[in-house]
């Protein structure tokens, strides 16, 4: 094979990949705090109560844009009754990119929240709007089940 045809087929490739439907749908909660735009998204959508759910989190700059590393943040999640849980953010590999994992207890509408700092001579700020998401039993959810929603505070 010529360099020149194995050069065209590496771009054709890269093209292809770059023009291929993202692994995950696009349910990415967005928030904002007066300093940091935050991007999170769980490995299961909608969650199921009693199961183990991952979160990602990607934190910027909300002026520069820039990544923000090495920070301290939380996610955490109230219902109704006042049951709350959170977890403590554990941050990489991936710069400006924070993981935590909820148990939901229940199932029904939660608030969800997330709190961040860049280091600890900050104080933690809170995101502006908290995002509601109906938690569901095992397999209660299906094509009618509804989306998560932002709601104001």
């Amino acid at each position: 094979m010529t360099p020149l045809r194995r050069f065209a087929l590496i771009g054709l490739a890269a093209a292809t990949a770059a023009c291929s439907p993202p692994d995950r749908p696009n349910t990415d909660i967005r928030l904002w705090t007066q300093d940091f735009e935050i991007r999170a998204w769980s490995d299961v959508t909608p969650p199921v109560s009693l199961d183990p759910i991952h979160y990602t989190i990607v934190v910027r700059d909300k002026k520069t844009k820039e990544p923000i590393a090495d920070g301290q943040g939380r996610i955490y999640v109230t219902n109704a009754d006042g049951i709350t849980k959170w977890d403590g953010f554990k941050y990489g590999p991936e710069v400006g990119t924070y993981h935590a994992t909820l148990m939901f207890p229940a199932a029904g509408e939660w608030a969800l929240g997330i709190q961040f700092r860049r280091d600890s001579t900050q104080l933690l700020q809170k995101t502006v709007e908290d995002w509601r998401q109906t938690v569901y039993v095992g397999e209660d959810f299906g094509p009618s089940a509804t989306p998560s929603t932002p709601v104001k505070p």
